[in-house]
């Protein structure tokens, strides 16, 4: 497992908030327990990225927000129930999914953020296509929710490659997936 990529592809990195209990969403999918964290520059934690992944219930979730997410950049969305068509502004993938990967990380670009969504996470880790998995622990237990990692998931070896801890009481770790 893990990624073979070149050196010179562009990175997939998992990026997510999780509770200290492994939660990504509270049971009802909700993210209101996430707490501000006014130290981090999240432009140019952004400016990192031009490509955005993501599952079919995290990008609604996102249109649904005040502003409807914004200009993220270019999102692919992972569903096959979306209709390409129906949705000019992102790429819907419904099959190829590795074939599709490959071909992005070649392209020239930044870094492609995996955001949120921890099926697709376990879709995409179990075909090799992350390179790190980078979770902003938040001081809280949920008790239920989202899982980080939906069952059934193969085992898969970290490195710890940083760490940060903010005044909020968020850590932020940062882990390469070992080939």
């Amino acid at each position: 497992m893990g990624s073979a990529q070149g050196s010179a592809s562009r990175r997939i990195r998992y990026q997510v908030a999780a509770s200290l209990d492994g939660y990504i969403a509270g049971p009802g999918g909700e993210a209101d327990w996430i707490v501000p964290e006014p130290s981090f520059d999240f432009a140019a934690h952004f400016a990192q990225f031009d490509t955005f992944l993501m599952g079919r219930r995290t990008w609604e979730a996102i249109r649904r927000m005040p502003g409807g997410g914004g200009d993220v950049g270019r999102t692919l969305v992972f569903s096959r129930t979306l209709r390409q068509e129906d949705h000019p502004d992102i790429e819907v993938i419904a099959d190829g999914a590795d074939a599709r990967l490959r071909a992005l990380r070649v392209e020239p670009g930044k870094d492609i953020w995996l955001f949120g969504g921890g099926h697709l996470f376990r879709s995409l880790l179990a075909l090799g296509q992350v390179d790190t998995v980078e979770i902003a622990l938040v001081p809280v237990l949920l008790g239920g929710g989202v899982p980080l990692l939906p069952a059934p998931a193969d085992r898969q070896r970290l490195s710890l490659t940083g760490q940060r801890a903010y005044p909020s009481g968020i850590v932020m770790l940062e882990y390469s997936v070992e080939p």
